[in-house]
């Protein structure tokens, strides 16, 4: 089968379309036949060496976190899905999603939504469970309740626009000018041209704040919190002594594949309650053009890779 690697850390042009064996499923996996992968900020660090998980002993490695396709291969403890199932999954690192045939713990996998194409669908996963899990899990947001998302844009923020508000949030959001009428169009309440406004200015506090952003942003973000409140980021920790100062809870965090919620997020997309974004589609082979694009300050949503079918 075709798949993208590295064989050494470095810029777009380390990425190679070879040959490699098809794998087999342990017992708790299934094999997925990948028709698309998303593209995602954490393959361009892989892809750097700045991604702790992945060392140079990993070497060669397959890019890619996620994928959506067709189940053709189960190990012998799996019960919960069927060959030829329609699934998509965020993968464990050691599992690539840029190549034909992928594997999967049944634990990550969950059953495509049915209103979604797959290459649409690949979109979701790693994004959707960020977003999910930094909103509901460490920020413990709830219905009636402020969130303020920073970067509401990209391929996280629009989907932490779209579950917040379908939680019952009230949502305010930075993002460019340009960006303003599409974060409108997601549902947020209140949006920020964070270029030419300041948030801080024209936000009322909230009791989560939601940062993709970092840096002097994450730093300004603690005079919107609410006491009691969480400052979320999937960037830098939060200054821990200012937090307690102010009596919020604050901390950074790595996003993990949960199939549950990933099911989760397909009901509201089947629901009409979630829509997913792409910015643009790219062939296995341009991999790399796909990783140049995804450093550009204008991406609206996800890159996705079409990869068989």
């Amino acid at each position: 089968m075709q798949a993208v690697r590295i064989h050494r850390f470095g810029g777009p042009e380390v990425m190679k379309v070879e040959t490699i064996d098809e794998p087999f499923p342990a017992g708790n996996e299934v094999v997925i036949k990948v028709l698309a992968a998303s593209v995602n900020p954490v393959d361009v660090k892989v892809r750097e060496g700045k991604y702790p998980p992945v060392m140079e002993r990993e070497l060669p490695y397959v890019l890619g976190r996620d994928v959506c396709g067709e189940i053709t291969d189960l190990g012998d403890e799996v019960s919960s899905f069927l060959m030829g199932d329609e699934v998509f999954a965020f993968l464990s690192p050691g599992h690539g999603g840029y190549e034909e045939f992928t594997v999967a713990k049944s634990s990550e996998v969950a059953m495509k939504p049915k209103s979604l194409d797959p290459i649409t669908a690949a979109a979701v996963p790693l994004a959707g469970i960020t977003a999910w899990q930094g909103l509901f899990e460490l920020g413990n947001l709830s219905t009636g309740q402020r969130v303020l998302i920073h970067g509401g844009a990209g391929g996280v923020g629009h989907f932490a626009i779209q579950f917040a508000k379908a939680k019952g949030a009230w949502v305010a959001t930075t993002v460019s000018a340009a960006d303003k009428d599409f974060a409108k169009q997601l549902g947020a309440d209140q949006v920020v041209d964070y270029r030419n406004e300041r948030f801080e200015d024209m936000v009322e506090p909230v009791d989560v704040v939601f940062d993709l952003v970092g840096g002097e942003t994450q730093e300004r973000s603690f005079s919107v919190v609410k006491s009691g409140g969480a400052l979320i980021s999937t960037l830098s920790e939060p200054d821990a002594e200012r937090a307690k100062k102010q009596n919020i809870r604050a901390g950074r965090y790595t996003a993990q594949p949960n199939g549950a919620q990933l099911q989760e997020i397909a009901t509201l997309i089947d629901q009409g309650k979630v829509k997913v974004v792409i910015d643009r589609i790219y062939d296995l082979h341009q991999a790399a053009e796909a990783h140049q694009a995804l450093k550009e300050p204008q991406v609206r949503g996800k890159i996705v890779l079409r990869v068989l079918g």
